[in-house]
């Protein structure tokens, strides 16, 4: 298990090529502005007139949530000391879009995500501010941390480890607590929380290992494991821990089902929140 203060490193994990991708990206934006003037004007804006991914990026993100007491100048600095710093921030941030792409059929490009999609602008958010937090910067990784959650309506911690190929979908009222570890290739959608049970200090939150679908409004709390290839049912409490490659839901949550785990699509990338037929008779 990663250390809950580290960042993970994603970059060498089949990383995209990053000109290859912003070529894609680019190739996307000229399509979608064609005839229609005023959402040209923002596909110039916004992608067109830059030459790289990562201005591209840390340009839409200042944008999104600059104001109060954080100016664009002062955000534009932090991101990119960031990314400087990390600089694996950005393939990590185009397998997030590509897992947006891939797992919400309603995006037919990469370009909405990218834009629009406060999922994947919190969660870069969220690395930037990360960087800060374990750097010893923590009252301005709150500060930055606050106001996004009023921008983006998702709480996700400075402290948490985010891994890569991460999809949260919808997003609104997802919060995720400081200890909480989210390894890749994991999919949430609204609603979730990853939180504790109490006062307690120290180790506290979940730690959802990779391939894992959490349903909408589903609670998982404290310092527990969600094992590879897990699905939680939407609305379920989880407060035990749970198998790899299977499947709980309920109040309090229950086993629904098992697999062996060979063979089957991992449930983050099918987004099935279906259970299969219970086998069972009264």
């Amino acid at each position: 298990m990663p250390d809950t203060h580290e960042i993970i490193d994603c970059s060498a994990q089949d990383g995209p090529d990053v000109l290859d991708f912003w070529a894609v990206l680019r190739c996307e934006a000229e399509k979608i502005g064609g005839g229609e003037p005023v959402v040209e004007g923002v596909m110039r804006r916004a992608i067109l007139d830059f030459a790289r991914f990562d201005s591209a990026m840390v340009s839409t993100l200042v944008n999104r949530l600059a104001g109060g007491a954080l100016d664009a100048e002062t955000l534009y600095r932090i991101a990119w000391e960031a990314i400087e710093r990390n600089p694996h921030l950005i393939p990590v941030a185009i397998r997030d879009l590509r897992a947006s792409r891939e797992r919400n059929p309603a995006y037919r490009d990469h370009v909405t995500p990218f834009l629009y999609f406060k999922g994947f602008q919190a969660t870069q958010w969220q690395r930037i501010y990360h960087h800060l937090w374990v750097s010893g910067r923590q009252h301005l990784a709150t500060l930055i941390h606050s106001r996004c959650c009023d921008v983006f309506a998702i709480d996700i911690h400075p402290g948490t480890v985010l891994g890569c190929g991460l999809f949260i979908d919808h997003g609104t009222g997802v919060v995720i607590g400081e200890t909480a570890v989210v390894e890749d290739d994991v999919s949430i959608l609204q609603g979730v929380t990853l939180g504790g049970t109490g006062k307690e200090t120290g180790n506290r939150h979940p730690k959802v290992r990779r391939g894992v679908l959490i349903g909408a409004g589903a609670k998982i709390l404290g310092n527990i494991e969600i094992g590879e290839g897990a699905k939680v049912g939407a609305g379920s409490v989880v407060l035990t821990g749970v198998a790899p490659f299977t499947t709980v839901a309920g109040v309090p949550a229950q086993l629904v089902a098992r697999r062996d785990g060979v063979g089957d699509e991992m449930p983050a990338f099918s987004m099935d929140q279906c259970f299969p037929p219970l086998d069972y008779s009264i």
